[in-house]
């Protein structure tokens, strides 16, 4: 590695070494002893003085001095303590050292401050179970080539702002910062590994930049934790990783899979407008003293599948097209405002009200601009939440805000009479325009329906299916929820509808519990052929143009019966007759029986015809017309008058079902 020289001038007094009018500074090493030189280019005599005087725990100071492998062997066999056979240091300074070796300070003892800042590492350094006394200083250092710390104990503060890490940085395997860790504005080019480091107290990286894989998976953070603005761009792991303080990674860039799976977070964790363009893994971690989480955005999927949020009341914020919560538990109240999202619950346990919703606006920053979500409005999408599945999930504490349900799954849900379904939410509908029932086209009838419904019906094919699409991640039929298991949902659901005192809602879950039960082959044929004709008569009483519908055929059947057959040529003439005896007059009348002789090209009149519209008006209303009628036409009139109130009356009850309150 060849560095640019630089023309400015050293606060400390300098070699000069090599200057020259293109390095008007020259070497800038710090003078060492009376010769005006620095250690590297003194003489050899010189230089052999100098490091006689170094002994175990010996203070040295060799700022801006180039280094090379030999001369750092010596300085180092010049240190080395016989009773451990290691080097040993007072105050170090190897502030704005060029190392052009290998420097080799594994196990080395440093009992006072130590400085390396703007050193310059050409080679891999090694610093494996160095232990740093005191506060241990690598600002603007440059590692060029791999940095290794393994197991080393920083027991002062630990100084590694705007250092440079070209390679692989290793301060996995037991390293220990026993005080603050500052890695602010830190570049990791390649690999960092923190693998199972302490922090007992704060660790700050804030606004570092991890080119390469960054790993914390087992980490602990016992004092505050700082990723604030730090920037991820290849795979970062904080799986099983301990933050006993606060977390916070606000406005942190996550490029690709962010995995903090079975993280402990026992204070706040904060991801305020933090971005993951990939996955962010949040399995099985547990958020102990979490009030907030959020908002944050992620352009795949956020999971918290097996985590625990044991706080009293939390909130969740985040725009993402997927986020799951399967087998998770929640032990307080819970608040999710979400966007964009396709919500997973299944088998997640609710102890307390949970409040799912479409927050209806981009989340703010905290510093009150509006959060990027450029990641999700690709194609418009909009920026509705759709519930996927409440399999196993307790529904007695769910409130459900402005949610797509077209494709949940309710089945395998609990106390589904007590979810509370607000404005807003929609569920899926029956195919649009026309089908075909037997010979006769009809249209399908507009209600909600379940997706488990839909599925059913894709699936059993023919006429009955067509035009229902599949569920996606329903099971296959055989295993799948068939009419049997519906009929409990739709009574459920109709049942929540009615204690909110939404009657119209509730309509279309009672029509979908009607149809399940007419389609459910393990009930009595005669039930089922029972129900059909309900449903053909009125649509389940739900359906007023069906059932007026049939009012107006029969009424028109009648009419042209009663003209055919019941009504008398004339009407009859009543005739009187009388007897005399003993004084006494008796008098009788009788009218004789209607007849009918007309042929029937005579029988369609407009006179027939008014006096059979009275027959049929008032056996609409169930009230005798008074007309003189032959005997079937007295037939006739019965059971108009039993058939047609009926259907008038479930017309008014389907329209009762739409408008009350």
């Amino acid at each position: 590695m060849t560095a640019t020289p630089s023309t400015a001038i050293p606060s400390w007094p300098h070699c000069g070494e090599g200057a020259s009018a293109a390095d008007p500074v020259g070497c800038k090493g710090i003078h060492v002893g009376t010769g005006g030189r620095c250690l590297a280019h003194m003489p050899p005599t010189d230089r052999a003085a100098y490091l006689a005087t170094l002994a175990p725990g010996s203070d040295i100071d060799l700022r801006g001095t180039t280094i090379d492998g030999p001369l750092l062997n010596d300085i180092l066999t010049a240190c080395i303590d016989p009773a451990v056979g290691k080097p040993c240091f007072g105050r170090a300074n190897f502030a704005a050292v060029t190392f052009t070796g290998i420097p080799r300070f594994g196990s080395a003892t440093f009992t006072d401050d130590t400085y390396f800042d703007s050193a310059t590492f050409t080679k891999d350094a090694w610093f494996d179970s160095a232990t740093f006394t005191r506060d241990a200083n690598f600002r603007s250092a440059t590692f060029a080539h791999a940095a290794h710390f393994r197991s080393a104990t920083f027991i002062g503060n630990a100084f590694f702002s705007s250092a440079n890490f070209a390679r692989d940085a290793h301060f996995d395997s037991r390293v220990t910062f026993a005080r603050d860790a500052y890695f602010s504005s830190t570049a990791f080019t390649r690999r960092a590994n923190f693998g199972s480091a302490t922090f007992t107290g704060s660790a700050r990286f804030g606004s570092a930049t991890f080119t390469g894989n960054a790993i914390f998976g087992s980490a602990t953070f016992a004092g505050d934790t700082l990723f604030d603005l730090a920037t991820f761009a290849r795979h970062t792991s904080f799986g099983s990783a301990t933050f006993t303080g606060n977390a916070r990674f606000g406005l942190a860039t996550f490029t690709r899979r962010a995995n903090f799976g079975s993280a402990t977070f026992t204070k706040d964790a904060n991801f305020s407008s933090a971005t993951f363009t990939k996955d962010a893994n949040f399995s099985s971690a547990t958020f102990e003293g979490l009030q907030h989480l959020g908002p944050m955005a992620c352009g795949s999927r956020v999971s918290f599948d097996g985590a625990r949020f044991p706080g009293t009341q939390v909130t969740i914020e985040a725009a993402a097209p997927f986020i799951t919560f399967e087998r998770t538990a929640f032990e307080g109240s819970v608040v999710l405002r979400l966007r964009y999202a396709t919500v997973e619950l299944s088998r997640a346990t609710l102890t307390a009200p949970m409040a799912l919703q479409t927050w209806p606006v981009p989340f703010n920053r905290p510093n009150g601009t509006v959060m990027d979500e450029s990641l999700l409005t690709a194609g418009n999408t909009p920026p509705a939440v759709r519930l996927a599945s409440l399999d196993g999930v307790d529904a007695a504490h769910l409130v459900l805000t402005d949610v797509n349900l077209a494709r949940c799954q309710f089945t395998g849900a609990f106390h589904l009479d007590q979810v509370q379904i607000g404005f807003g939410c929609h569920f899926a509908e029956p195919p649009t325009g026309w089908c075909r029932r037997g010979l006769l086209p009809a249209r399908w009838s507009r209600r909600k329906v379940l997706s488990e419904e839909q599925h059913w019906r894709a699936q059993t094919g023919g006429r009955a299916g067509r035009g229902w699409p599949a569920g996606p991640h329903h099971a296959a039929p055989e295993r799948g929820a068939g009419p049997e298991d519906l009929i409990g949902v739709y009574q459920q659901l109709r049942k929540a509808f009615e204690e909110a005192g939404n009657e119209p809602d509730a309509a279309d879950f009672y029509y979908g519990e009607m149809e399940m039960r007419r389609h459910d082959r393990q009930r009595p044929r005669a039930e089922r052929r029972l129900l059909w004709a309900y449903w053909l008569a009125s649509g389940y009483g739900l359906r007023a143009s069906r059932a007026l519908s049939w009012l107006v055929a029969a009424m028109g059947v009648t009419l042209l019966l009663m003209m055919l057959f019941g009504l008398p040529d004339d009407a009859p003439i009543p005739q009187s007759s009388g007897t005399y005896g003993a004084g006494v007059v008796t008098v009788s009348t009788k009218t004789t029986d209607p007849v009918l002789t007309l042929p029937l090209e005579r029988r369609v009149s407009a006179g027939r015809a008014e006096k059979a519209a009275l027959v049929v008006v008032n056996s609409v209303v169930f009230r005798s017309s008074g007309q003189n009628l032959t005997l079937p036409g007295t037939v006739i009139e019965m059971a108009s008058r039993i058939g047609e109130p009926v259907l008038l009356g479930l017309a008014a009850l389907a329209v009762r079902s739409r408008v009350k309150r």
